[in-house]
């Protein structure tokens, strides 16, 4: 698949930390759905299977990404079930960049919410 090829020079060349550690656990996820791909019985279940394998802390936020995490999954479950064309490919890229963009949204939406102090006693 293009995605981790792609994912994987991009680690290659990451000066972040932060940004090489979201690298390796995206390409552990693509990997995992690759070979879940292989071991399920139809779409249905790689869809849900597909949907919890950690893409936020614990699969807690994870409902979030609804449609976007969806159409990634569709485009693999494409993908590794025969379809390996071009045009697969840019889908899947496409539906990448979307997910990733929905999951920073979140995130930052999440670490730039203020915590109340305590009452001063």
């Amino acid at each position: 698949m293009k995605l981790i090829g792609d994912l994987e020079r991009a680690l290659a060349g990451e000066e972040s930390l932060f940004r090489a550690q979201l690298l390796r656990e995206d390409l552990a996820r693509l990997r995992k759905l690759q070979a879940l791909a292989k071991s399920v019985p139809d779409r249905e279940a790689f869809l849900k299977a597909g949907a919890r394998i950690g893409w936020t802390q614990g699969d807690a936020r994870t409902h979030e990404l609804g449609e976007t995490l969806g159409a990634l999954l569709e485009e693999i479950f494409g993908y590794e079930t025969g379809d390996r064309s071009a045009e697969r490919e840019a889908r899947i890229s496409a539906a990448w960049q979307e997910l990733h963009r929905t999951r920073m949204e979140r995130l930052l939406g999440c670490l730039s919410t203020p915590v109340p102090k305590p009452a001063a006693g």
